[in-house]
């Protein structure tokens, strides 16, 4: 086992660890797949009730998946390792949204990107004061990944198409709202949580411990957006935001102009995708993976972590402009994949 997880049994509990605070406990592509054979391992344990995922230091329970090595290898004409990783990523959180015990996650402080993916699609979902959520994958080129696209549709209203273009932060209150969240519990209560939840196994003694959450900031903001993100396209939805002269609109604005246009128009058309047919994490899932399968040759993925990660110098090149992004660009990364897309089943991964 690697010094980035612990995994272990604790009474009646499978216990996953995130152990990288000084990193926010980025995921790794390795962390994944400890995380992946642990749950399969206590699938059919009788011994084991539930598994409680948790992560150490207060800043964050898990800020995102690890991309620099992504990034290297891609620059370096390796596009499969990335595919790979991103496919067996998604299996892991196919797994945990369908898993057959109760997966519990403590989210504290930023809980971003691929931390979503390990937490968010979980049975129950434990936030507290300090708790930040967000989908900011438009910021490097990426969309809304790892089921968020999923979680985003179901959303109330249109705030799905808020959220995952703007990338915005949802403390407690907002998480629970929008469903990426179901319990609030003060942090300084975890500790007696946790252990209880160890000795027993039962799930039920969560309530226990729970308090009303903080109010929910954007529910005074949801007809505004609606108002707004109702507009067809991209270009309508920031010709919208121009025409307003208030704080939100110029707020929205300014975080939508940070971010891949491509990767703006993609998010949007995946979340109203899934919000028609009614689909599933695996549907949402395969969406993705046409998206990022093809961002390193076809998208902003290369450049967006070179301007925030690898250069920081947060002043990305994009490819096509708001204005003038044609349709033919978000049709064509998110086409069917020749090869198929996998079912993010073990087997075709392997």
């Amino acid at each position: 086992m690697s010094d980035q997880i612990h995994i272990r049994t604790e009474g009646r509990a499978g216990r996953i660890t995130l152990t990288r605070p000084k990193a926010l406990n980025a995921l790794s592509y390795e962390m994944c797949l400890e995380i992946e054979r642990a749950l399969d391992a206590w699938r059919d344990d009788d011994a084991v009730s539930l598994v409680l995922i948790d992560a150490e230091g207060d800043k964050a329970f898990c800020a995102g998946g690890d991309v620099q090595q992504l990034y290297e290898t891609a620059r370096a004409g390796d596009y499969a390792f990335a595919r790979r990783f991103w496919a067996d990523e998604y299996r892991l959180n196919a797994k945990i949204a369908e898993y057959p015990k109760p997966f519990v996650a403590l989210m504290q402080g930023f809980v971003m990107g691929g931390g979503v993916g390990i937490s968010c699609h979980g049975s129950h979902r434990i936030v507290c004061d300090s708790t930040r959520i967000a989908m900011p994958e438009c910021s490097i080129g990426l969309v809304p990944d790892v089921g968020g696209s999923l979680l985003l549709a179901r959303a109330p209203g249109l705030l799905g198409e808020y959220l995952g273009t703007t990338g915005t932060r949802m403390g407690p209150g907002d998480a629970i709202h929008c469903g990426f969240a179901d319990t609030y519990v003060p942090q300084e209560g975890w500790g007696k949580l946790t252990a209880e939840l160890t000795e027993t196994g039962d799930t039920d003694l969560i309530a226990r411990h729970a308090s009303s959450a903080p109010e929910a900031d954007l529910r005074s903001h949801t007809q505004r957006i609606g108002a707004h993100f109702g507009a067809v396209t991209l270009r309508d939805i920031i010709a919208s935001l121009q025409g307003e002269d208030d704080g939100f609109a110029r707020d929205t604005l300014g975080a939508m102009q940070r971010n891949s246009p491509l990767s703006m128009a993609c998010t949007i058309e995946m979340i109203r995708t899934l919000r028609n047919e009614g689909a599933g994490i695996r549907r949402a899932l395969g969406l993705e993976y046409r998206y990022t399968y093809r961002s390193m040759e076809q998208g902003d993925f290369l450049e967006g972590v070179r301007a925030a990660i690898i250069d920081k110098d947060r002043n990305p090149a994009w490819q096509h402009d708001p204005d003038r992004l044609p349709d033919a660009a978000v049709s064509e990364m998110l086409a069917p994949l020749d090869a198929g897309i996998p079912t993010f089943e073990e087997e075709e991964t392997t």
